[in-house]
């Protein structure tokens, strides 16, 4: 029974370790308070200091090419396989693709609709028939909707190093 428990203990802490997202509580539970608010973050830790909203990004992309910073939106939509890539919203109603340096975490994948603060790199990009294809089908896009893409999507796009989805 001992040796059965240990087992077990063991093997929670190694499926534990496996999550590349952290918890941190942003304020404690106070006598007043029912709830708190807890930010995961993924890939490197980052703070929301210094971030810029999703309109600024917007305005500094109209005379360079690209930002190095962080940027604070809310998720869209992201990958429905892994949560490889995620689309956030900009300030001009149209969305900006995000994905992860070196393909080096993911996000969960019911993040839709929270706020997220990135950190990372922001440039243009064209996407291929074949990418937006691909990205449509992660997204769980009907054959139909699929088949109908023909043409490269010109797009903002953001590679991020780190994450915090604001919970």
């Amino acid at each position: 029974m001992k040796n059965l428990l240990i087992l077990a203990a063991a093997g929670t802490l190694f499926f534990a370790s496996c999550n590349n997202a952290t918890e941190t509580p942003d304020a404690p539970i106070t006598a007043d308070s029912t709830a708190t608010v807890i930010n995961t973050y993924h890939g490197d830790t980052i703070t929301a200091d210094g971030a810029i909203t999703t309109a600024e990004l917007v305005t500094k992309m109209q005379t360079d090419s690209s930002y190095t910073g962080k940027v604070e939106t809310v998720i869209n939509s992201c990958c429905k396989k892994k949560g490889c890539w995620m689309r956030v919203a900009l300030a001009d109603g149209k969305e900006m693709k995000v994905t992860f340096k070196d393909y080096g975490f993911f996000v969960p994948l019911e993040s839709a609709g929270k706020p997220v603060i990135m950190e990372g790199y922001a440039y243009y990009d064209t996407l291929s028939v074949e990418e937006v294809k691909h990205y449509a089908e992660d997204a769980g896009k009907t054959e139909a909707e699929i088949d109908a893409i023909t043409q490269p999507e010109a797009v903002l796009a953001f590679e991020a190093t780190g994450v915090i989805i604001k919970e």
